[in-house]
């Protein structure tokens, strides 16, 4: 799973697009958590969370604090979370999750991208049954049974700890991240955890074919372009 999901996730990283198009992308999320949780980050811990990350991205103090600022304003854009899933090209099984102002502009944008690429949108539901919703940490060592050990002693709800080419990666339930996170800073204070995301792991790979792979990457760059779209889950695995 460990090996799995860094493929996947470079994979995904190659169509994230323009810097500026990724901080747009944050600062819109960084804005909606923070105007439906408020805007400390030691009392909204999913903000905290979300900066963490964009500050990983490198996304700079100032698009952070821009987002932050905007939402305790409040007045601003009033954002909907809405979801659109479906099978992409080679049958590979697709979740988008979008921030939108505008609904009917989201779903017709989206479904562009799926008529586009002869690939189909699907009801609800469709794909995301065959996803586990999952946190994921990853970094550098071998010893998986000492990880394993020190989460299970922190009483943390762990589903798989892996040690691959010297790189450990730990799965939880989504609900666990915090206690995942903060298991492994108490017991391990200098720890540099390159990894740390809620994300959606496939419970079944898709190869992609070198037939499909042009439309396949066709699809998830016309869905990296479209500004109301945060994120993208598949379980395609592509050809080497």
């Amino acid at each position: 799973m460990g090996r799995a999901f860094e493929v996947r996730k470079n994979a995904m990283a190659k169509t994230a697009g323009a810097k500026t198009k990724v901080y747009s992308k944050y600062g819109k999320e960084i804005y909606v958590i923070a105007k439906s949780g408020g805007p400390d980050p030691d009392t909204n811990l999913s903000l905290k969370r979300l900066i963490e990350k964009a500050k990983k991205d490198q996304v700079p103090g100032h698009v952070i604090d821009k987002a932050i600022e905007k939402a305790t304003g409040g007045a601003g854009e009033d954002y909907s979370p809405a979801r659109y899933e479906g099978f992409g090209p080679g049958s590979c099984m697709v979740i988008v999750d979008c921030l939108t102002d505008n609904a009917n502009r989201t779903i017709t944008d989206v479904r562009n991208c799926f008529t586009k690429t002869n690939s189909k949108i699907g009801a609800p539901g469709t794909a995301a049954h065959m996803f586990d919703h999952a946190a994921v940490f990853g970094f550098a060592g071998d010893d998986e049974d000492l990880i394993l050990e020190t989460l299970m002693e922190a009483d943390v709800d762990v589903t798989d700890v892996e040690s691959d080419d010297g790189k450990i990666t730990v799965i939880a339930p989504n609900t666990e991240f915090f206690k995942v996170k903060t298991a492994l800073l108490d017991a391990f204070p200098e720890l540099d955890i390159e990894i740390e995301e809620i994300t959606f792991l496939p419970q079944v790979d898709a190869p992609i074919t070198e037939e499909d792979l042009p439309m396949f990457q066709k699809f998830m760059d016309m869905l990296e372009d479209c500004d109301d779209v945060q994120n993208v889950y598949h379980n395609a695995v592509l050809p080497d």
